[in-house]
Parts: structure tokens; C-alpha cells; sequence
């Protein structure tokens, strides 16, 4: 079978999509209002095709559109054909953006008008630019966009390839990602840490019980990132992971970035002190990480905003998804204990707080989902003083507090319902209920915060609890009495599922580990 078919696709299925795309067959009626072109023809040289070494992959999906990424090889144009059949009777065809040297050969295109509560199939074909009459194999991918009737269910967590804990072929790859796969969610929030641009992978690397754990190793993982090719070759070792390429593409993202998709703890303006970097302006590998990060994930681009990622996404009447960007508008880390809000101590930043205020007072949706990058009640430090998180330690709200404050009291006045956040970070799992009863500021309605992760990183944890907000640990999946930066192979990889009964309105979180096993659940009645 060919390599870039998922083994839930048939040889039968792959063969006559095959045909299909090479007979010149045209698309005629499933899908209104889009461009179609002749199919292109049989080609007998592999060696002549451009490839798609990296696979598809699906996001920022809503009730009638999603985005479509890929990769070529070589200067080529990207061509999807997609359709609600397997066999792609009566496909649509869109011919979509040049593939070049500027974006790392890859490319994204945008589908509109789908249906709403049917799983689309696509496939990606590559037409080279040196030769038009070429093109790639197809690679073919699915999706499903969001019912107005049906359940929802989807995943979440962070934390990819962190500490050193790289690609290891002899202990099955990035083994989550096909835990998470064959759960078929509708959808996947991946919360930040998409990749660790800070953090070298070595060949081996010697566990406690002798043993040794292999990396796949690359020239761009070898080293930190600073350059522009280095942090889109962290995106790209991901994408040598089997696993990964699997789910990316059966499972559409929603994606977010946090720190180490440029380097640790990193802030707007920082200069770095550390002897591993010869740039020393965050602020410039800032600009390449997010440019890497924008091309290798399938995010919907803001073209009048282009590097603006906070956005919302409406899944039917039941649930909408907020995804923050607590990175790119804070202030510095400081020790954070200002006793006024002002631009130091900005985390989200006046306008994305306003904007994110906003969707809460206009949404529509029984169930308001925050995709945050850090928890709010924990204590993340940066050094002996400073702070990461906006969590400062026992008391009233000061410094990035005020901000979250400001928030949770406008959620109340508001009589804003069913909100709930999810995020990861902190590497390990945890269920935190919020409750004014037990806080030192308490003008806010009690609510939950869900966080999972690490999906392929070292295990850490659990953080220190901040009383701030009155968070209360109604479970968590590590202890104190263990060793940090536990392996993979330890089975301490952990992500969360949400299911939203259609007919109660019941929202159901549960926390996994590795294997896929609950360990927490909670139900939630919507109010």
C-alpha cells in the first residue's frame, strides 16, 4: 500500500481515488460555488512527481468550513479534491495557492459552503510548477464538521517533544496521538508546546533503570532554534512521527502556541541571557517562531491581522471555543505584585481582553469552552523571582491577576453561563474547581478548569495552588514523592475528552492517560 495512505483508507478505496484523480473525470454537483479544473493526467515516473513527505492535516473547523494544510517537496501548486463519499463521486475540485521557497514548500487552502454534519473526505495533489503536467499521489484525508443536533465530542492537551523525550521508533513513536486517533473526536484543541524550539534532542538518552531511550535526531533538532529553518525543522520532526501524521489526518486542530514554540518563558522584548543563543532578541525569535508556527499548523489565517491567533469557533448551538494568546501581549515576567493594572501587567492585553468579553456577551452557545495556555491557579516561576504564570502566590489579585479578575467579574455581572477551561502547560493532569467560598477575591461565578498534557514530554508536578481564586484539586494524576521529568515510557502522558449530550446538555470531561484510560470524569449540567 502506498506509505501516504491511512491505514483506514483500503487499497480498494486508495485505488479508485486514484482513478479518479488521474482519469480527467470532473466534479459536477455536491458542493456549490467552487472552481473546478481538469483532473490532471497518468503519470508513469515516481521520480518525476512532486511528494508529500509530511502528510495533511485539517483545522480551525466550523459548521461549514475548514482549512486544509499540506506540504510538497518543490515549487508546486496545492489542488484538494473532496467530497461526502469515499469513493469521491461527484468530487469538487479547488485549485488553491502556489507551494514556494517563501513558506518551506508548504501551503493551506480554505473550504467553504461544506455541508454541516457530514464527514468530508479530501484529498491533496500537487501540481509541479517546473513541469504542469505532473503532479504528486494523492494523500488523502477526513473530517467532520460540526452538527446542529448530534453530540459533540472532542480531545485536548499540550506539550509535544519536550526534555529531550524526542520521536523513539523501538517504543512505538508519539504513541498518544494514536491512542487519541482511534477515539475519533470530532475535533482536538492542541493547547501549546506544539513544539519545544529550546529543547535539543540527543540520540540516546540513559532512563533509571539502565535502559536506553533512542531518538530519531535531525540537524534542526540538534540545536536550540534561532533560525528561521531551524524552527520549521521542529515542526518538521514532529512530522517524521507516524503516529502524528496519522492523526493529523483524521482529526482536525484547533491550535495555540505558548512559550516554547520560540524559547522558555519567553516574553515581548526580553533579551536573553542564556550562552546557547547568538541572537539574544526574543522579540526576533519571537517573529520566526510564529512565522514557523503560522505555516506548519493548519490555522485559519487572519489576512487582515495576519499574525493575530486568538479567534473563536462556533460548534452548532451547544458549544463555542475560545482560543487564547496569553504570549504575544504580555508584559514582562516581573515578581508580580503590582497593585494596579497597567501595561506591565498585561497578559492577554486590552484588546484581546475586550475582544474575548465580547464573544462571551454574544455568544449564543449553551457551553463556553476558554482554550487557555497556562492554569489559572498555579504557580509557573521564572527564575528565583519572577513569575511565568499569573499566579503570584496567596492573597488579593496583583500584577496579571488583576487581568483575570477583571475577567471572572465580568463573566458574573454578565450572568454569563456554562463557561469551563481547558488548558495544559504544567505537565501532568488535573481537575481544579473554582470556588469564591474558598478564595481571597470572590466576586466571581465558581467554575472549572481541566488540564492534561504532556502528550510526548517529561512529566513534572504537581504545581502549588494558588488561593487567589480559591482553586480546590479534585484530582490530579501525579504526586510530590515523584522524581521529575519522568519518560514517556513511564506512562505519564496524559490528554482530556469533552462529550456534549445533545439531548441533556450534559457536558462530560474526562481525564486519560497513554493508553487511553479514564482516570477522572465529572459531569457537568448545563445552568
Amino acid at each position: 500500500m502506498n506509505p501516504n495512505i491511512s491505514p483506514n483508507l483500503s487499497r480498494r478505496q486508495f485505488m479508485l481515488s486514484s482513478a479518479i484523480a488521474t482519469a480527467g473525470i470532473v466534479a459536477t454537483k455536491l458542493l456549490p460555488k467552487h472552481s473546478f479544473a481538469q483532473a490532471p493526467g497518468i503519470i508513469t515516473s515516481d521520480t518525476m512527481r512532486p511528494k508529500i513527505p509530511f502528510g495533511v492535516a485539517s483545522g480551525d473547523v466550523d459548521s461549514n468550513s475548514a482549512v486544509i494544510w499540506s506540504r510538497s517537496d518543490k515549487p508546486a501548486r496545492m489542488i484538494i479534491d473532496y467530497a461526502t463519499n469515499e469513493s469521491f463521486k461527484h468530487a469538487q475540485r479547488i485549485i488553491g495557492p502556489a507551494a514556494l521557497e517563501v513558506s518551506d514548500f508548504t501551503a493551506r487552502i480554505n473550504l467553504n459552503n461544506l455541508p454541516s454534519g457530514e464527514q468530508i473526505f479530501y484529498r491533496v495533489i500537487f501540481q509541479d510548477l517546473n513541469n504542469i503536467n505532473t503532479y504528486s499521489a494523492p494523500y488523502l484525508g477526513s473530517l467532520r464538521t460540526p452538527s446542529q443536533k448530534g453530540d459533540i465530542f472532542f480531545a485536548w492537551s499540550g506539550d509535544t517533544g519536550g526534555q529531550g523525550w524526542g520521536i523513539n521508533p523501538d517504543f512505538g513513536g508519539m504513541k498518544i496521538y494514536e491512542t487519541i486517533r482511534q477515539l475519533k473526536p470530532d475535533f482536538f484543541i492542541h493547547s501549546g508546546d506544539y513544539i519545544y524550539a529550546d529543547n535539543p534532542i540527543e540520540s540516546e538518552v540513559k532512563l533509571d533503570d539502565g535502559s536506553i531511550w533512542k531518538n530519531i535526531v535531525t540537524p534542526e533538532k540538534s540545536k536550540v532554534a534561532e533560525t528561521l529553518k531551524e524552527f520549521r525543522g521542529n515542526y518538521v520532526y514532529n512530522l517524521l512521527d507516524e503516529n502524528f501524521k496519522r492523526f493529523n489526518a483524521e482529526v482536525p486542530q484547533l491550535v495555540q502556541w505558548d512559550d516554547h514554540e520560540v524559547t522558555n518563558n519567553w516574553y515581548p522584548g526580553e533579551i536573553l541571557d542564556d550562552d546557547r543563543y547568538k541572537i539574544k532578541s526574543v522579540s526576533l525569535l519571537a517573529a520566526r517562531g510564529k512565522q514557523a508556527f503560522i505555516e506548519y499548523t493548519p490555522i485559519r489565517i487572519n489576512y487582515n491581522h495576519p499574525e493575530q491567533i486568538y479567534r473563536s469557533y462556533k460548534y452548532g448551538s451547544k458549544l463555542e471555543v475560545f482560543m487564547l494568546d496569553q504570549r504575544s501581549y504580555r508584559g514582562a515576567n516581573t515578581t508580580n505584585r503590582q497593585q494596579q493594572a497597567s501595561p506591565e501587567t498585561a497578559f492577554l492585553g486590552n484588546p484581546q481582553l475586550n475582544w474575548l468579553k465580547n464573544q462571551l456577551l454574544n455568544t449564543k452557545a449553551t457551553w463556553k469552552i476558554i482554550a487557555a495556555d497556562m492554569p489559572i491557579g498555579l504557580l509557573v516561576k521564572d527564575g528565583e523571582t519572577n513569575f511565568e504564570n499569573a499566579s503570584n502566590g496567596d492573597g488579593v489579585p496583583l500584577g496579571r491577576e488583576l487581568e483575570i479578575a477583571d475577567l471572572l467579574r465580568f463573566i458574573k455581572q454578565k450572568n454569563i453561563r456554562n463557561v469551563v477551561w481547558l488548558t495544559a502547560d504544567v505537565h501532568y493532569a488535573a481537575a481544579h474547581y473554582y470556588d469564591p467560598s474558598k478564595a481571597q477575591f470572590n466576586d466571581f461565578t465558581p467554575f472549572w478548569e481541566f488540564v492534561a498534557g504532556p502528550l510526548n514530554s517529561g512529566t513534572f508536578g504537581p504545581n502549588q495552588l494558588d488561593n487567589t481564586f480559591g482553586p480546590q484539586v479534585k484530582f490530579q494524576s501525579v504526586d510530590s514523592t515523584m522524581k521529575p521529568n519522568r519518560s514517556p515510557k513511564d506512562g505519564l502522558q496524559f490528554f482530556g475528552t469533552v462529550k456534549i449530550n445533545s439531548q441533556t446538555g450534559v457536558m462530560s470531561v474526562a481525564l486519560h492517560n497513554l493508553e487511553g484510560k479514564i482516570l477522572y470524569r465529572v459531569d457537568l449540567p448545563a445552568s
